[in-house]
């Protein structure tokens, strides 16, 4: 057990680290892939400072831990970038509030239609004829609420 302990050298930890990051191409996750790249790391430190077998392993654990917030950090701050760049992405309803349509059918017993874009749209509010300007007050799923204008 100790001659593959000592036997440990940088190439080892290379091969080892491009292993990890293959295998995570066949089994998606990004976990085998932190774990690839600390290998990768501590490789790169063996050529370069020749550590003992233990100082290798440590660095690699070490490395490893390292990789789990490294990894959370990178993640959460891809979603807070996408949620800027679109604030309404899962919820499209309320970026119409605000808008004005015109009625395509009246709305009678508070049940009408508007056309948005391409779609037609039941809207629920206060009995007015076709043709009349409403303006979106409130949306809750697909249920959006108008006011006449």
């Amino acid at each position: 057990m100790a001659a593959l302990f000592t036997g440990l050298g940088a190439w080892n930890w290379l091969i080892l680290g491009f292993l990890l990051m293959a295998l995570e191409l066949l089994a998606p996750g990004v976990f085998l892939f932190w774990l690839g790249l600390a290998a990768l790391l501590v490789g790169l430190l063996a050529l370069l400072l020749d550590p003992g077998w233990q100082a290798q392993i440590l660095l690699f654990a070490l490395f490893a831990v390292a990789a789990v917030p490294l990894w959370r950090r990178m993640a959460r701050g891809g979603d807070a970038e996408a949620h800027a760049a679109d604030p309404f992405l899962n919820r499209r309803t309320d970026a119409l509030v605000g808008r004005e349509f015109t009625l395509e059918r009246p709305i009678e017993s508070g049940v009408g239609t508007v056309r948005i874009d391409d779609t037609v749209w039941r809207v629920f509010g206060p009995d007015t004829p076709a043709g009349s300007r409403v303006r979106i007050v409130a949306a809750d799923g697909v249920k959006l609420t108008v006011a006449a204008i």
